[in-house]
Order: C-alpha cells, then sequence, then structure tokens
C-alpha cells in the first residue's frame, strides 16, 4: 500500500492516525490504526491494534463500527500498549479526519505524548472544497472518486480502513491545490497549533 508522496509533505513525518471508541464519556480506545509516511519518497508502514477496554463497549457504537465486546475479550488493554503506540506517534505529525477528536482521545491515553502539529483533512476539504453539502470522510471518499482498493479488509468506521481512507483524501486535496507545507500548516492545523506570527516592521 503506497502512494505518491505529494510535494508539501517530503521531508515531514506523519502519522495518520483513526481511533475507534466504546461510546462510554470519556470513551476508552477499542481500536487504533496509525500509517507511518517518512519522507522524502513514498515509503509507509500501517500498524493497528485491538484494545480491551475497562469499561464495555456500548450497542449503539457497536452498531456503527461492528467491534463487540467478544472481538475484544482477549485483546490487551492499553497499558500493555501505550507505549508502543506512543513510540509509532514520537515527533510526528498528527493527521486524522476531524482531527480534535483523535487529539483529545489519544491525548487523554497518552498525557505525556505531545505532537509537533496537527492536520485536519476536514479542515483542508473545507478549504479546497468550500461548498459540499456534506464533510463526512465516506461522503467525501465519493465525492474524490477515491480508489479504496488497496485497503479491502476491513469496511467503513474501521480504525484501518478509515486510516488509509483519511491518507488518500490528504493527497487528494494536496493534488487539487499545490500549498506548500506552510500553506497547509495554515488552513489545516488544529487550533493551538497555529504558527507564530511575525511582527511586522522587521527584527526587534
Amino acid at each position: 500500500m503506497t502512494n505518491p508522496l505529494p510535494a508539501a509533505l517530503h521531508g515531514r513525518s506523519l502519522a495518520v492516525v483513526d481511533v475507534e471508541g466504546n461510546g462510554q464519556q470519556p470513551p476508552d480506545i477499542v481500536e487504533i490504526a496509525v500509517l507511518t509516511v517518512d519522507g522524502p519518497g513514498d515509503r509507509a508502514d500501517f500498524k493497528t491494534w485491538l484494545v480491551k477496554p475497562p469499561r464495555p463497549i456500548l450497542p449503539i457504537v457497536k452498531r456503527i463500527h461492528g467491534i463487540s465486546n467478544d472481538d475484544v475479550a482477549n485483546c490487551s488493554p492499553w497499558s500493555a500498549i501505550g507505549e508502543e503506540v506512543s513510540a509509532v506517534l514520537a515527533d510526528r505529525t498528527l493527521v486524522a479526519h476531524s482531527a480534535s477528536v483523535e487529539y483529545k482521545v489519544i491525548g487523554a491515553h497518552l498525557p505525556q505524548w505531545k505532537p509537533p502539529m496537527v492536520l485536519d483533512t476536514m479542515k483542508l476539504a473545507k478549504h479546497v472544497w468550500p461548498k459540499l453539502e456534506s464533510y463526512k470522510l465516506t461522503e467525501l471518499v465519493a465525492h474524490a472518486q477515491i480508489d479504496t482498493s488497496g485497503f479491502d479488509e476491513q469496511q467503513p468506521h474501521r480504525a484501518g480502513y478509515d486510516t488509509w481512507c483519511a491518507w488518500l483524501l490528504l493527497c487528494k486535496l494536496l493534488s487539487e491545490q499545490n500549498l506548500s507545507w506552510d500553506e497547509l500548516v495554515n488552513v489545516a492545523c488544529l487550533k493551538g497549533f497555529e504558527p507564530p506570527t511575525q511582527p511586522e516592521g522587521g527584527l526587534w
């Protein structure tokens, strides 16, 4: 599963992420997928984890992602995999669709983790395609006619599939507008990760 690396991403270390939760508040992670992308080049590495949560998966979310309590009954708890996930994410720009959710949930599970940047493909899609009726990931994939056949082991709303779709969407959006890294950050960064503004009138 490789995809040509857009020019704006050369030399950048990314972690494209999706999490699925148990529907509790605050949510416990029951599945997480991380696609690590390093540039220059198109080398990509994909990891997924099913996680046994401390509280049950509620029926309402089981109907969405299809993960049952039986599916995770024999999986490792977060305490057993957290360090491995943290090592994969370390020092990488987080990329996700509706990234505030992933950032908040992962941050609650990894209090010491702090990504250097968080980019939201939903914000980028609203910039590139400003008049769509919906910016749900599945509908953006359909709108862009993105071929998801390179990742057919799962289905929408599973962490692996949604992570792969977010990556393909990012590439598609960057191909639509030839944005530089700085331009990408300006339109897609999560609130709180805005680059510092330079004072006018030279150095002080």
